[in-house]
């Protein structure tokens, strides 16, 4: 068993027995992971917010009964906030209808927001990686840069944006 596994084994352990500082250990180890992945799966930034939330109470009402196949947490963690993100997307849209064919109504509208609100450079960087399929590299070459400020741009640009742990 390497650390990892031993460590979520151990984390796992103290959430069934009721440790309450488990669970923020387990948001402080988890929380900027699973906050990425929720963005991906979420309308709107609340609605980001509301799916990590869902998720770690899940975590804590059902840590006795948690049974990790392959020993680490992280996987739950990411299925279960994709299983609260389907039914967060069937009573938005139990309640407001189908979704419209508007910009606005596109599930992650509010990423081109973000990515307006760029530097033109940053902006270019995303369109080439995230957009064209670019590596950093290539899009370096293209925007006539050296590879590693294009690097840096980029993980900048994220952590500027992703919901860091020091916000519960």
């Amino acid at each position: 068993m390497d650390d990892d596994t031993q460590a979520d084994a151990t984390l796992t352990r103290r959430l069934a027995d009721g440790d309450r500082t488990a669970l923020a250990d387990a948001f402080d180890r988890f929380a900027p992971t699973l906050t990425r992945y929720a963005w991906a799966q979420a309308d709107t930034p609340g609605d980001a917010r509301a799916l990590v939330q869902d998720t770690f109470r899940t975590l804590w009402h059902e840590a006795p009964t948690i049974g990790l196949v392959t020993g680490a947490l992280l996987p739950w963690l990411l299925v279960v906030c994709r299983d609260h993100a389907r039914t967060q997307a069937r009573r938005t849209t139990e309640r407001d209808g189908p979704p419209s064919s508007s910009p606005e109504a596109h599930p992650l509208h509010w990423v081109r927001g973000e990515i307006a609100a760029l530097a033109p450079t940053d902006r270019q960087i995303v369109d080439l990686c995230l957009v064209d399929g670019h590596s950093y590299a290539e899009a370096a070459r293209l925007l006539g840069l050296r590879a590693q400020p294009v690097t840096k741009r980029s993980s900048r640009a994220r952590q500027e944006k992703a919901v860091m742990h020091d916000e519960h």
